[in-house]
């Protein structure tokens, strides 16, 4: 019977062979697929998605502002302003789950190793 540690093996076998930018565009993805679905659910499958997003979005902040981190200041700069302006649109009453996925999408792109 499977048990948590086999899906952690399993999961720490796959990473070895994706790299680290692949396995956060995944993640991107993974939270987009829960906004889509959001979109035309009820209220609590909206607002787990949010959560989700929001969860996102801090640990995208707090990574770009770790002081380990090595991209440009610019960059990094960039796509802190990118998650304030997520984190207005999901702080709306009614928030735009089309900008929230356009942005993830793009992300998601941007970091995949497959074109």
């Amino acid at each position: 019977m499977p048990t948590m540690t086999h899906a952690a093996r399993a999961y720490q076998t796959g990473a070895k062979h994706r790299s680290q930018r692949d396995q956060e565009a995944d993640v991107f993805r993974h939270t987009n697929g829960s906004l889509k679905s959001a979109v035309d659910a009820g209220p609590i499958q909206r607002v787990r998605a949010l959560a989700d997003n929001r969860r996102l979005w801090l640990t995208v902040g707090d990574l770009m502002q770790a002081p380990e981190n090595r991209m440009p200041p610019e960059l990094r700069a960039s796509i802190v302003s990118v998650g304030l302006a997520v984190q207005r649109e999901m702080d709306r009453e009614q928030p735009n789950f089309d900008f929230l996925i356009q942005i993830n999408q793009t992300f998601a792109e941007g970091l995949s190793d497959s074109p």
